[in-house]
């Protein structure tokens, strides 16, 4: 895949699962890469800590002077509606803000939003010339703060990613094994991810591009069916799976969503996928958990 052809000095704001993968393949290709985060804690080898928080406006002082590309990544504290605000619009706004009282003029900045952009439940295909008017709150705020960012003076790419999955993210996989989960038989429900190495790898590839446009889906080949996905996964880890009764409650609850994400856009840009599908994603969890064992 593609490798930046100009050394960076590179901010990766909220430096997080997604980040902290991103960054190691940035230091690896020779960039000085810097990650902001409120907690302490140690970062993978060759990420500089800077130590400040995107609620605080009063730490983003502390962002290095020179920054050449900055991508957004922070993640909301909790799953209420003032916790995704605080982390994505106000967050945004304030590391916006801060830029602006520095005098810095990165070259890009790059956020990281959510299909959950999209309303489509019905199986319907999607790209990035979709209408999206969001169902939920963290639709609504994550198309907000892709539009803060759009509107602002320093050149912007948004990648709207589907599921993000890979190591340290089995949940799906254990509750299959444990029986968990079931199979539905009724309307199709369709799913999208990405792993997250190829979440970050798209990243590292966008960044080398001369030319970009302001939007891409980040998902993956196939927009599986969630059943199809299931059945593999009990397959592959040896356990017949349950069929949800019809007459169960729960068989008429259903979650949000149901649309076919497609990535054209990335992939004509040159992007070439780790883990094309879900299966060589997840085989590699799967072997991952079975070493560990």
């Amino acid at each position: 895949m593609g490798q930046p052809r100009v050394m960076a000095k590179v901010l990766i704001a909220g430096c997080g699962y997604v980040g902290c993968a991103l960054g190691t393949m940035l230091v690896a290709d020779g960039h000085e890469v810097f990650g902001l985060r409120r907690s302490p804690d140690a970062l993978p080898s060759g990420i500089k800590l800077v130590k400040a928080d995107l609620t605080l406006p009063e730490t983003l002082g502390a962002v290095p002077s020179g920054i050449d590309t900055i991508f957004y990544t922070a993640g909301a504290s909790g799953s209420t509606e003032e916790g995704y605000r605080e982390a994505y619009v106000d967050g945004m706004g304030r590391l916006l803000h801060a830029l602006s009282e520095l005098g810095e003029r990165p070259r890009r900045i790059f956020f990281t939003s959510s299909t959950s952009v999209y309303e489509q439940r019905r199986g319907e295909w999607v790209d990035e010339e979709s209408h999206a008017r969001p169902s939920s709150f963290r639709g609504d705020i994550m198309l907000l703060t892709e539009r803060l960012m759009l509107a602002g003076s320093i050149p912007g790419t948004v990648v709207r990613f589907g599921g993000i999955y890979g190591p340290g993210r089995e949940r799906l996989v254990r509750a299959v094994k444990d029986g968990k989960v079931a199979v539905r038989n009724d309307e199709a429900h369709f799913t999208n991810r990405i792993h997250r190495d190829d979440a970050a790898g798209c990243l590292r590839y966008l960044m080398g591009q001369d030319e970009l446009d302001d939007m891409y889906l980040g998902v993956d080949h196939e927009a599986a069916e969630e059943s199809v996905v299931l059945r593999w996964l009990a397959d592959r880890t040896g356990v017949k799976l349950p069929e949800l009764d019809p007459d169960n409650p729960l068989a008429k609850v259903r979650r949000a969503g149901s649309k076919r994400c497609r990535n054209d856009r990335l992939t004509a840009a040159g992007y070439r996928f780790q883990y094309p599908t879900f299966r060589e994603g997840y085989e590699m969890i799967i072997r991952g958990m079975s070493e560990g064992s």
